[in-house]
């Protein structure tokens, strides 16, 4: 919060409407160090497993939106989703860097895992092999699933704005990259439940599909952290339990975002009456945005 606020912004600012446009981000990924908060490496590996599933995962997003895009009439949707792919686009480009030059440099191989991504993103939650009706259901169904998942990431977005990494020494490269990337998670927050709703997902749909990526999100991160604290040497290989109650503790140090606060979020779903724009601060992403490192490198 401080860092945002010397940044320029203000909890009263307003920027009004924000065109969403992808912002061509440069990162310096030499001798960034593995456990990228030293004090907190388990937390650090949490987080780095976002870059094993983000890159397939916004490859499936922009797929979904070019496949959705002919049926859509309305103008400014339509340009919301062209500034969405544009940003998605980017992020899976700059996170798949991440696999390779930060992660893959330290002895990490992540193909196995990548593979499990692929195959989720691309088979199961790809077009299927049907026409007419059940073509445009299945359509449905994927873009209220990608409602739902950026309800998530938006969440998320909003906590790294927020959370005092710096505290546990935090390397400001990675520390910017999951910055950058989620002030646009917050600031195009509308358009995949805009999306979901202009092409038909009603609110049981949407609520239903909620039950389903909540506990799958979850497992598709611990998951991934397991993954990645069993091919650290540096690190004991520890089983599910042990390496639970380590995230727990780094949650209640404020390395991690809460359970609480991350369930709270996901029943906020469940209002009929629910806005994405109640989750964070278009203003204070914008904010983060014109002062980014990475996005300052790109425009110098």
């Amino acid at each position: 919060m401080k860092l945002l606020r010397r940044a320029g912004w203000r909890p009263d600012t307003d920027p009004g409407a924000v065109a969403l446009h992808a912002r061509n981000v440069r990162f310096d990924w030499s001798d960034t160090p593995l456990r990228w908060m030293p004090a907190e490496p388990i937390a650090s590996h949490l987080i780095n497993s976002l870059n094993l599933l983000l890159p397939e995962g916004e490859r499936m997003f922009c797929a979904t939106y070019a496949e959705a895009l002919p049926s859509v009439r309305d103008e400014k949707l339509r340009e919301a989703m062209l500034g969405f792919i544009g940003q998605e686009s980017m992020h899976a480009e700059t996170h798949d860097k991440v696999l390779h030059e930060v992660l893959a440099g330290h002895g990490i191989d992540p193909e196995p895992y990548l593979r499990q991504a692929e195959y989720l993103f691309r088979r199961t939650l790809g077009p299927k092999d049907v026409a007419g009706v059940a073509e445009r259901q299945v359509l449905i169904e994927r873009l209220a699933f990608i409602a739902c998942l950026e309800h998530f990431f938006a969440y998320l977005g909003d906590w790294v704005l927020n959370a005092d990494l710096e505290r546990f020494g935090a390397d400001p490269r990675m520390a910017d990259l999951f910055r950058w990337h989620g002030a646009e998670e917050v600031e195009h927050r509308h358009v995949a439940h805009d999306v979901a709703v202009y092409f038909g997902a009603g609110y049981v749909r949407r609520a239903g599909l909620m039950l389903l990526v909540f506990p799958i999100f979850l497992t598709l991160v611990v998951r991934g952290t397991k993954f990645l604290v069993h091919q650290d040497r540096d690190l004991p290989d520890l089983g599910y339990p042990r390496l639970l109650a380590k995230v727990f503790g780094a949650m209640r140090r404020g390395a991690l975002p809460g359970v609480p606060s991350l369930l709270w979020s996901a029943l906020s779903t469940f209002n009929p009456g629910y806005n994405p724009e109640t989750v964070g601060s278009t203003a204070q992403a914008v904010a983060y945005l014109a002062k980014s490192p990475a996005a300052q490198a790109q425009a110098s």
